[in-house]
């Protein structure tokens, strides 16, 4: 695992033992960014169920602004840590332990907003699911904000989702997919 292109192209990221966790494959996480393009620089990210920080400091290599990075497993806290300093991408990074959802609504309260979010949580928990849902209630979303799922490739994402809409849906194998919201410019009112 690497970073693909960018400032810290080509640095090795480190993983922790054992099967805890389950970063993006490269080549899911070139065809994600190919995807995004021009939509990364510039950007404030959020990068939940982070594990490795892989996905954040792709992104923070491509030129994000900043990446808050939300885990709630000691190992792989110590991992991002070791990650963003090996990438040299410390002075842009936050990293929270705890619980992602306590954390997001910890943000909400801090009237942290933020244009790309990153959710890869462990599958078939119903994790993608609860995180949407509390995305399109919560105020932690730029305007045309982009939440980017990876998740089981037999999960359903369709939810009644008053906010945020599915703009793309890709299948990875036979096992992953990734799915990208947009948050809605007309659930926005005017003054």
């Amino acid at each position: 695992m690497r970073i693909i292109t960018g400032k810290a192209k080509g640095c090795k990221l480190k993983t922790p033992k054992g099967m805890s966790t389950r970063p993006t494959a490269d080549r899911i996480k070139e065809s994600l960014f190919n995807i995004l393009n021009a939509d990364i620089a510039g950007t404030h990210v959020l990068d939940i169920f982070a594990g490795t920080g892989n996905l954040g400091l792709e992104a923070l290599s491509r030129g994000a602004i900043d990446a808050v990075f939300i885990d709630q497993s000691v190992d792989s806290v110590n991992i991002i840590k070791q990650n963003a300093e090996h990438t040299k991408l410390t002075d842009a990074t936050e990293i929270i332990k705890c619980d992602v959802f306590t954390a997001m609504k910890k943000l909400q309260r801090l009237g942290k907003k933020f244009d790309v979010v990153f959710c890869d949580p462990p599958y078939n928990k119903n994790l993608c699911q609860k995180a949407l849902l509390l995305f399109d209630e919560m105020d932690l979303l730029t305007s045309e904000a982009l939440v980017i799922m990876e998740h089981a490739a037999e999960d359903s994402l369709e939810l009644n989702l008053q906010n945020i809409v599915l703009f793309r849906n890709q299948r990875y194998g036979t096992t992953t997919q990734i799915s990208i919201f947009i948050r809605k410019t007309d659930s926005l009112t005017d003054c």
